[in-house]
């Protein structure tokens, strides 16, 4: 078995502000530390269930360069820095059987969210594939669909998990914070919230033939009608210089991508332009 793990950081136990995720600010070096005990608690999980597998973890937040390396289990390989190819699932062409998303937040727009945002909460207000908003771990899993692997099991607050319930209802959630607001949450003690990752991701992997059944319904077959909607009006303009992309409305931006991995390509550049 060989097994992706992405690492995003707003979903971490014990996160709750930017300040905690922010690169420089008083917080982050500590909170790094969490994030790579939760990392290694599914790195844990995916060797419980399977002592011969392989584990690829890649860094998924902000800058990639977020996990303590010489904190990290051993046994896993680490995928760090950016650009990547596949951004958030960079490994996912290696011939992985499953991939795993620890540390994962709500869509931008989702209500008493700690956090939430898709890709830049800066720039983007909402992304749509066909008319089907999709927050990150909505394409990100899409994307594993797409190449046929199970996205089988999804660490964060309680909202990210509600998200993977109407995403993909077969995904396991493990809840380590409530949300009570966009910066506070009701939070599990971190050694917990490891226990309770490293006991879920065996169930999970035995479950990946039944979810990779059920994933099959997010796939994209042909050409992607997307949409990009920003916050603010001139964060379209150097997109516009792309070929193809076109203007929707004043905030949204039009591509008719021939496949669902060309659509979420374009979507990180929109992202990348509306943020410089």
């Amino acid at each position: 078995m060989r097994v992706l793990i992405s690492v995003d950081m707003e979903g971490a136990a014990g996160v709750v502000d930017r300040a905690d995720v922010s690169p420089g600010e008083g917080a982050y070096e500590h909170n790094r530390g969490l994030l790579t005990a939760e990392a290694n608690a599914a790195v844990r999980g995916v060797y419980a269930c399977e002592p011969g597998a392989q584990v690829l973890v890649t860094e998924a937040h902000g800058p990639f360069r977020n996990l303590v390396p010489e904190r990290l289990d051993r046994r896993a390989e680490l995928l760090r820095g950016k650009p990547k190819p596949d951004g958030m699932l960079a490994g996912l062409a290696d011939g992985v059987d499953a991939v795993l998303f620890i540390g994962y937040h709500g869509k931008a727009g989702t209500a008493r969210s700690v956090m939430a945002h898709t890709i830049h909460g800066g720039v983007v207000a909402d992304v749509r594939c066909d008319g089907r908003s999709l927050g990150e771990l909505g394409l990100n899993a899409t994307l594993a669909a797409h190449r046929g692997v199970p996205a089988v099991l999804v660490s964060g607050d309680d909202t990210v998990a509600a998200e993977a319930a109407e995403v993909a209802p077969r995904m396991h959630t493990v809840v380590v914070k409530r949300a009570l607001g966009a910066h506070a949450a009701a939070l599990l003690h971190p050694d917990e919230a490891c226990d309770r990752i490293e006991q879920a991701v065996p169930r999970a992997l035995a479950d990946r033939e039944a979810i990779a059944e059920a994933m099959a319904a997010l796939r994209f077959d042909g050409p992607v009608d997307l949409e990009v909607e920003v916050l603010m009006p001139h964060m379209t303009e150097r997109a516009l210089l792309v070929p193809g992309v076109e203007l929707a409305d004043g905030r949204t931006l039009r591509y008719r991508a021939p496949d669902f991995p060309t659509a979420y390509q374009v979507t990180q550049l929109i992202v990348m332009l509306g943020g410089i």
